[in-house]
């Protein structure tokens, strides 16, 4: 039989898993690292801190193993440490949309308004996918486009995305994706498209809620 002691350790140690996620920064991490393997030096600047200090939260994170590490000549590259840890951070959100008032509040802070923006569901572009007739495209950096994208997807960043419409046909719809349900990218590059006279929807949620639905998905710098 267990005693209080015994008993206090282990739910300390499944507690851990929750301390190491409580921080804002701690949890950027893990939903950039959702799109795929990143070194530490891209991580800092998309969370907007110094290396240090984004080495210290993706230490934390790797403490609680949250996360895993590989080397590649100097430089450190992390990655999520399963599946589970992307269904824990899903999860995590949802129970926020859920519980807490003021999250609606401030994603809308964030993300601006969105009633003018059409979206598409998973299954309506894997639909269409199949029968052709539309453009998608990842607007995620590069990095995370390599490491996994919507197969048929072309990579165009948003950063660059205003220098590339005008190689995008104006008739033919196209479809933005980005990281998920609270990434801006794919919104901003929605409102690029249409004003530049190009119909355009974005993906209702984001590439791991796509790949987490088994459709299908390509890695490496460029599709065919």
């Amino acid at each position: 039989m267990g005693n209080r002691d015994t008993k206090n350790a282990l739910f300390d140690g499944f507690a851990a898993v929750a301390k190491a996620l409580a921080n804002g920064r701690r949890a950027e991490l893990i939903d950039v690292l959702a799109q795929g393997e990143r070194h530490v030096e891209d991580l800092a600047s998309e969370i907007g801190q110094s290396v240090a200090n984004t080495s210290h939260h993706l230490q934390h994170l790797a403490t609680a193993g949250l996360v895993t590490t590989r080397r590649e000549k100097t430089r450190i590259y992390y990655r999520l440490a399963s599946g589970d840890v992307e269904l824990l951070w899903a999860t995590i959100r949802g129970v926020a949309e859920s519980h807490l008032d003021h999250i609606d509040e401030l994603a809308a802070d964030y993300l601006g308004n969105r009633d003018t923006l059409e979206e598409i569901s998973r299954d309506e572009l894997a639909r269409r996918l199949a029968d052709g007739g539309l453009i998608v495209i990842d607007v995620r950096p590069a990095a995370e486009y390599a490491a996994g994208h919507v197969t048929g997807a072309r990579s165009i960043p948003i950063d660059e995305l205003a220098s590339s419409v005008r190689d995008l046909p104006a008739d033919t719809e196209i479809v933005a994706y980005c990281r998920g349900p609270y990434c801006v990218f794919a919104d901003d590059a929605v409102r690029l498209l249409r004003r530049h006279r190009r119909k355009a929807r974005r993906l209702q949620d984001g590439f791991p809620e796509w790949r987490s639905g088994d459709l299908p998905v390509t890695t490496g710098a460029s599709d065919p």
